[in-house]
């Protein structure tokens, strides 16, 4: 999960689908790695702001799908490269029985559409791609 528009859609579609197929959602939010480096505790302080940011989102997430389904969230924080960051945690976590993911509205899917779907074949569960032009009351019809 991040701050994008996807993610919300990805987050609804999945929560709504775990309420009605009577699963459970971990939501995983993604802090980019730094590529610079800045002076000392710069540095430091700016990871620490990323990561609290990430933990923010994720908190608000789950205390919203809580609200409206009754069930937490499992929620993990964890920092790196998108793509490794989710493949290493659908390593960790057997029980994932799918990845939901969203695509952008405009011709780019966006970077983990692409790269999870191109490698589809040698991932532990399926791929869900909520289309991103989709209403949130489609959305939940579909769910």
């Amino acid at each position: 999960m991040d701050e994008t528009e996807e993610a919300r859609k990805a987050v609804r579609f999945a929560s709504r689908r775990a309420a009605n197929t009577g699963g459970s959602l971990h939501i995983l939010a993604l802090v980019p790695q730094q590529n610079f480096n800045a002076f000392g505790g710069v540095q430091a302080t700016i990871e620490q702001e990323a990561r609290e940011r990430a933990e923010v989102m994720a908190d608000n997430a789950a205390g919203n799908i809580f609200a409206e389904g009754g069930k937490m969230p499992q929620i993990a924080v964890r920092v790196g490269s998108a793509q490794t960051v989710v493949r290493e945690y659908l390593e960790e976590h057997e029980e994932v029985a799918a990845l939901v993911l969203a695509a952008a509205e405009d011709s780019n899917p966006g970077p983990l559409v692409t790269h999870f779907t191109s490698g589809a074949h040698a991932l532990p569960c399926p791929v869900y791609i909520v289309p991103g032009s989709l209403s949130d009351e489609k959305i939940d019809e579909l769910a």
